[in-house]
């Protein structure tokens, strides 16, 4: 096995993983101004879903994954619609929204530690028929593929609907300012809710794949939350293409660091990457 090349897959799939966090969280961001820390546990919503219906209830796979997203969907949407939507009528500071959403976060985990217990589990229903490719002296499994390929799917997807259509100008006006989109005719309540229905499903999305290529746990999505704010903010916080630059950066220099030093300093390299842009460039690569 290639190492070098080796690495250099793993950062490309781990940078897929976190441009998939960091487009979702971004797209919230750029829309409402605040860090959504429940955005983690939707991610852990999606996984759980395909747990139960793939591996509880033995459902086909393609509905249980698609299923997955769309549950994540649906929570994302009535937490917006139940917990953040009268916040933002009542103009609660940002403090309070993240205070929420801290809420939302331990909540929603709690409750699937209650319901599916805190024990690390697996979406696989036989890890012994996971198929592998060699590419150029390096290993990838046929799961990372398709992580990456949904990956870039979604981003190119995501980014012509923003650049090029009517909803995407909608949402810039209410990222701009929500009240005058309201004035000249733009449900902005509306707008808000389809942004969180579609994050939240990029979420469950991210938390699926996570769970068939290592594993899930209730406390997944938090991890994954962290690396795409990070990658959000390496690339520009609020700008959809900066957090997929973050995030493959992000994904490149902790591979790369990994290897010159041992697996777990991983978080420690993120966090040190993180740390030295909020001090001498908090406008990220891409300021929007």
């Amino acid at each position: 096995m290639d190492i070098a090349v080796q690495i250099t897959l793993n950062a490309i799939i781990a940078g897929a993983l976190y441009a998939l966090a960091a487009l979702g969280f971004n797209l919230v961001y750029s829309t409402t101004r605040f860090f959504d820390l429940g955005y983690g546990a939707y991610a852990a919503v999606g996984a759980y879903m395909v747990f139960w219906l793939y591996k509880g209830l033995e459902l086909s796979l393609v509905p249980s994954i698609l299923l997955g997203i769309i549950a994540a969907g649906v929570i994302g949407f009535l937490i917006e619609t139940v917990v953040y939507r009268p916040l933002r009528a009542r103009k609660a500071s940002l403090t309070v929204f993240l205070i929420a959403s801290l809420g939302v976060l331990t909540v929603i985990q709690a409750v699937i530690a209650i319901v599916f217990s805190s024990q690390f589990q697996t979406l696989s229903r036989n890890i012994g028929e996971i198929q592998t490719y060699t590419l150029w002296g390096g290993v990838i499994t046929q799961t990372q593929v398709l992580i990456l390929a949904a990956g870039l799917l979604i981003m190119t997807v995501l980014g012509f609907t923003l650049r090029y259509t009517m909803f995407g100008k909608a949402v810039r006006a209410v990222a701009d300012d929500s009240e005058v989109a309201t004035i000249v005719g733009i449900n902005s309540n509306r707008i808000i809710g389809i942004i969180f229905f579609v994050s939240s499903m990029i979420a469950g999305l991210a938390g699926i794949a996570v769970g068939f290529d290592t594993g899930i746990q209730p406390t997944m999505g938090l991890a994954l939350l962290l690396k795409g704010v990070i990658a959000a903010i390496i690339g520009g916080l609020g700008n959809v293409y900066g957090g997929v630059l973050g995030a493959f950066l992000l994904a490149a220099i902790e591979n790369a660091g990994a290897w010159q030093f041992a697996g777990e300093w991983k978080d420690a390299i993120a966090f040190a990457i993180l740390i030295l842009f909020l001090l001498y460039r908090p406008q990220g690569l891409w300021p929007k």
